[in-house]
């Protein structure tokens, strides 16, 4: 079992705290997305995981044992980091095989260890080939067969597609996701690229300021944010924000008014509910255009169309702007006034704090 455990783990650099008493369990084949803006602290707790950083506080387990004190070649995990750091003078063999020599594996085995991994990740045409004469997706896949090699219990990721461009990002994401379904082993992935978290990720460890704000499947963590700022950062185009002006309860559920629209009855229940500085948040998919009479009124601020979908972006009276939902061949036009319906069960209530309060699941 490959489980990896950390307790109330933080970090310092001096007198600045970089990781706050951070808590979690991995589960063994899991593949977990640290997902968080720069500067949240997601690649530096996977470097201690790593044990390229030390642990200021707390402990960090692996398989059941505690590896926080060992070196990083005694953990069993290997990494795998967004420069590739290939050996530019070495054949991709020697940059795979490289390791295992260091540490007396034997030739065979070294032989059958880098022909599985090439065949596993389809660079078996590549093996003779030096780093100069490899495209940006080859040397990532070299670098991660490097770690296959190993047979670590974990692999760590650090933002492993940020180098690539759009197309090769896109293919080398699908071929990650392939190579988890093959070999089911643990996966730790850090990005700032919510995508990349979405289609990955069998759980997504959204980070921010030094603290863990959430972790859940990806649509856990999209449909059911705890925090305004998971509800902001996940979801593209974000989630829209409504200062709510009025609250009321209407068969035990909140009904809302704000902007001077006609209420809008959510399915968050209204018991316990802060009665002030309330916010309402919605998803665009959520906020539909409609040709009947909507509960909201605006005007078409900006049109964008997407092909599949197009979104509106509306200006209300009050010149908050939501960000609505229309169908791909959609006839609006800048300036033209507009209708829009709230899925009230879709709605969330965010108090001063920022705690999330959802429809009863």
């Amino acid at each position: 079992m490959s489980d990896i455990v950390l307790k109330e783990v933080s970090k310092s650099f001096g007198v600045v705290s970089v990781l706050d008493k951070v808590s979690m369990q991995i589960k063994s084949g899991e593949f977990i997305v640290f997902l968080g803006p720069s500067g949240c602290g997601k690649s530096t707790l996977l470097r201690m995981i790593a044990g390229l950083e030390e642990v200021t506080d707390g402990e960090i387990y692996l398989g059941g044992e505690r590896v926080d004190q060992l070196p990083p070649n005694e953990r069993g995990v290997a990494m795998v980091f967004q420069n590739y750091a290939l050996y530019p003078h070495m054949t991709v063999r020697d940059n795979m095989s490289f390791g295992l020599q260091n540490i007396g594996t034997p030739k065979d085995e070294i032989v059958r260890r880098v022909e599985d991994a090439a065949r596993m990740l389809e660079i078996t045409q590549l093996l003779d080939r030096r780093p100069a004469q490899l495209s940006g997706g080859q040397r990532q896949r070299v670098a991660i067969g490097r770690a296959i090699v190993r047979d670590p219990k974990a692999f760590l990721l650090d933002e492993p597609l940020s180098n690539l461009d759009a197309g090769l990002r896109v293919r080398t994401r699908l071929e990650l996701a392939q190579l988890h379904n093959r070999i089911r082993a643990t996966m730790i992935f850090v990005t700032h690229d919510q995508t990349e978290a979405m289609t990955l990720a069998t759980r997504i460890v959204v980070m921010n300021n030094r603290r863990i704000e959430q972790i859940g499947t990806p649509m856990e963590v999209y449909s059911r944010p705890a925090t305004r700022f998971v509800a902001s950062f996940v979801g593209s185009p974000a989630m829209n924000f409504i200062p709510v002006a009025a609250l009321d309860d209407v068969g035990g559920k909140a009904s809302v008014t704000f902007a001077g629209q006609s209420p809008v009855e959510t399915g968050v229940p209204a018991a316990g509910l802060p009665t002030d500085n309330l916010t309402l948040g919605i998803r665009a998919e959520s906020a539909r255009i409609t040709q009947g009479e909507g509960a909201i009124k605006g005007v078409a601020d900006v049109v964008e169309r997407l092909g599949e979908r197009t979104l509106v972006y509306t200006r209300l009276p009050d010149s908050t702007i939501l960000v609505a939902e229309d169908a791909g061949i959609s006839q609006i036009q800048p300036g033209d006034a507009v209708n829009i319906t709230i899925d009230g069960n879709a709605a969330i209530l965010f108090d001063e704090s920022g705690k999330a309060y959802h429809a009863a699941a």
